[in-house]
């Protein structure tokens, strides 16, 4: 869900496939014979449905083989572009030496295949490159496809280039990488020299021309179509009610959609609601009841026999598919839809009907298995996988290790988390400033020296030792520090980088040698164990990256999402978006979830955290909250309290402006017809302790602007406090108060912490206590004085 900076989403290392191995490359040679005979007969179809996948290193599973697709007749060629920037180059190119070498990697959807590719290339190089010996070299899975001439009177001059891919060499995941092949002088050269350059813009688009292939009816093949993990781009995938759904099956639907969700991951996910209408075209998930099975024009549903899912194809778009979850009344479309998101991976065949779903295992606080366990040291390769520990060369990517931990993490007594890193690297042949340098969302946190080789003779002990256990390539090191817990937001990331020492030998004597390695062991370690759950509320920043503190339960079993009374197209929107976030940050379904529509059984959901959507003017339960809320929209008219930071300032010493408790001390009151969303938070009117969220609009359209700040990177980082609102590509958080908390502490600690807040209490019981040993200092010198007074 709710990413917090930019950097959680930047990519690593990731398999590389050789072509022909998926089963896209396998139906290549028979895709592209159709294409070339259909391309003169077959027009361009316009599509709403995603195309080409494109994924980002960090994104790249290893390919798993999966049977073949059945090939359909061609509905038509799309083309698409994508830029580096969002193939995972947040920054530009940079080719740097003799042979410098830099890259993306890209993906292609299972159900698509590539009849064009293009690279539209923005780049600039060295002046003082030869060009009779330096050029640059275009790889696609470690094939030259182009080799760009760097002539001398274009040097240091912004270039442009395009340049064909053949569609042979592209597989369901590939790399597409450039190298410079570099050089000065024809003399003795420095294979590090500073002219040594060139630049390639992450503004340059990769453009692919795919026709779709047809899947079976298959739910083996899920989560595919609806997801592919080969794509990077955002999913958005529809779900279709027969007629205004009922909170039984909206609580379905937002089982399906968390689950979606959760598969999207960084790729974030948004769930269009339509009621009454499939989409034109495209994919789309159908929640079915028994009396509603024809209420869905051209749906052409049977009415189910209980809880069942199938996949069938889309009747307007014979390339699409629909995943349709059944049942007889709501209770088995809710079992369904939990069937779908905890088993979907294991069911088989055109249609299943679930026979029994087994009571599931309550979730326990913090488990969720997106976030650190809170109870054991967590290993590195729980994290991240295998082989994106290892990198290689003189100037290596990074090594990233991305983890979550929850928002409410208490830093007061204990204020870091330990790491233990264990890694290997090529013994340098002599003592220099190589490092291994430890970063946390970009911030450096230390450089751990790369020790030389030893070139002295082995003892004779040593000698034995090294018969009975020979010693390894790459030399073991390990190293305990800690992170402070201020500079870990909920989603980060540990950076390692290998910065390896180049030694001046002398003119002609400088050779690099690509024989240096570096890994971080998976055993490496990091350790939540031991704080407090305990944090000052409302935080809009918490619920924005992490759902805080709906995530708290990963199933949301304490959470309760309360829409309008009649909601619109919008509402549901919102609402299946927002459970698409949970899923997302908690990894797992949020299939405990309860929904309420208008303020009815609001007794029934007091001891829940409330996650309310309300939209239209004056909604009965917001202004039934009216004096919890810093805000009023009410009929085009918007009121909001503004804070007094000076008056915070001036009074310091009072507790309440301490916790900044205190309501904005100014007001702004105008009308306008805009349909900004505003988040609020605040704790529940229904009991202490418990929290409640708004999202609101005084329109129901303008809700998604609302969830589209949540999947921006840029707009997320702005919310915070206890209001924020959202006015396109622009969000303030107008208030940053906090009121109440919510966890818990130790007796101890819960004391120690209460004093730290009063410190004027604190001057008095040290006034008190001063006072109390006075006295008994009193009374054992009076009584003292009285004895040494008898016996004389």
């Amino acid at each position: 869900m709710f990413p917090e900076v930019p950097h959680c989403n930047r990519p690593a290392a990731a398999s590389r496939h050789l072509p022909g191995r998926g089963p896209a490359a396998r139906l290549l040679p028979v895709a592209v014979l159709l294409a070339a005979l259909g391309s003169t007969s077959l027009a361009p179809a316009q599509s709403t449905r995603p195309a080409t996948a494109v994924v980002p290193p960090a994104a790249m599973p290893p390919a798993t083989a999966t049977a073949p697709a059945e090939v359909a007749p061609l509905a038509g060629k799309r083309t698409y572009k994508v830029t580096l920037r969002e193939l995972g180059a947040v920054f530009p190119l940079q080719l740097r030496g003799v042979q410098g070498s830099s890259g993306v990697q890209f993906g292609i959807r299972n159900d698509e295949v590539v009849t064009g590719a293009r690279l539209h290339l923005n780049y600039a190089y060295s002046p003082a490159l030869l060009p009779d010996i330096s050029h640059i070299r275009v790889l696609v899975n470690e094939q030259v496809v182009a080799t760009i001439p760097v002539p001398r009177e274009q040097g240091g001059v912004n270039l442009q280039r395009d340049i064909d891919i053949p569609t042979r060499l592209i597989t369901e995941f590939n790399r597409l990488n450039l190298e410079l092949i570099g050089h000065y002088t024809m003399e003795c050269e420095d294979p590090a020299h500073s002219s040594l350059w060139a630049n390639v813009g992450n503004d340059s688009t990769l453009e692919l021309s795919v026709n779709p292939l047809t899947p079976p009816n298959d739910l083996a093949f899920l989560p595919e179509p609806f997801f592919d993990r080969r794509d990077a781009r955002q999913l958005v995938l529809p779900i279709v009610f027969a007629r205004a759904p009922d909170p039984g099956q909206l609580e379905a639907a937002g089982t399906v959609a968390s689950w979606f969700g959760g598969l999207a991951g960084f790729r974030g996910a948004s769930f269009p609601a339509l009621v009454g209408q499939l989409p034109a075209r495209g994919n789309a998930v159908v929640l079915n009841l028994a009396n509603n099975a024809d209420a869905i024009a051209g749906g052409g549903l049977s009415a189910p026999s209980g809880p069942t899912l199938q996949v069938a194809t889309h009747p307007g778009d014979p390339t699409a598919k629909l995943l349709i979850v059944s049942g007889r009344d709501a209770a088995e479309l809710k079992r369904a839809a939990t069937a779908l998101a905890l088993g979907g991976t294991s069911l088989s065949g055109a249609t299943a009907t679930i026979g029994e779903l087994k009571e599931i295992t309550p979730r326990k606080p913090y488990d969720a298995p997106n976030w650190l366990p809170n109870d054991r040291p967590v290993k590195f390769g729980e994290l991240v996988d295998q082989s994106q520990l290892t990198v290689s060369g003189y100037s290596p990517d990074l090594i990233r290790v991305n983890f979550q931990v929850p928002p409410d993490l208490f830093a007061w007594r204990k204020q870091n988390i330990p790491v233990h890193l264990k890694y290997r690297y090529t013994a340098r042949p002599m003592a220099d400033k190589s490092t291994l340098n430890v970063s946390v969302n970009e911030q450096f946190l230390r450089a751990l020296p790369l020790r030389a080789m030893d070139h002295d003779k082995p003892s004779r002990i040593e000698s034995w030792l090294n018969k009975a256990v020979p010693a390894g390539d790459l030399l073991p090191a390990e190293d305990l520090f800690e992170i402070p817990l201020f500079k870990l937001p909920a989603r980060s990331q540990l950076q390692f980088h290998y910065y390896h020492d180049i030694l001046k030998e002398g003119a002609c004597k400088d050779v690099l040698l690509d024989n240096v390695r570096g890994t971080v062991e998976p055993d490496s370690t990091i350790d939540i164990r031991g704080f407090s759950h305990f944090i000052a509320m409302p935080d809009l920043a918490a619920f924005a990256n992490t759902g805080f503190p709906f995530t708290r339960m990963a199933d949301l079993s304490q959470t309760a999402i309360v829409l309008p009374a009649r909601p619109e197209a919008g509402d549901y929107s919102a609402y299946l978006s927002l459970m698409g976030l949970m899923g997302m940050v908690t990894g797992y379904p949020a299939h405990a979830s309860t929904v309420v529509l208008g303020g009815d059984r609001m007794e029934e959901v007091a001891d829940k955290d409330l996650l309310v959507i309300a939209s239209g003017n004056n909604p009965p339960l917001v202004a039934q909250w009216a004096e919890h809320l810093p805000f009023s929209l009410k009929e085009g008219t918007k009121r909001f309290r503004l804070s007094d930071y000076a008056s915070h300032l001036l009074n310091w010493f009072d507790p309440e402006q301490r916790d900044r408790s205190r309501p904005g001390r100014s007001e702004i009151v105008y009308t306008s017809a805009s349909s900004d969303a505003v988040y609020a938070g605040f704790e529940s009117p229904l009991k202490s302790g418990r929290s409640v969220v708004l999202l609101i609009s005084n329109q129901a359209s303008g809700l998604q602007q609302g969830v589209d700040a949540l999947l921006d990177p840029d707009l997320l980082k702005r919310i915070q406090g206890s209001t924020a609102v959202i006015r396109g590509k622009q969000v303030d958080s107008l208030v940053a108060e906090q009121s109440y908390y919510v966890g818990q502490l130790g007796p101890v600690a819960r004391v120690q912490w209460w004093l730290s807040r009063h410190p004027l209490v604190m001057v008095l019981l040290g006034v008190l206590a001063a006072a109390v040993v006075g006295f008994m200092l009193y009374i054992a010198l009076r009584a003292r004085a009285r004895s040494r007074l008898r016996q004389q």
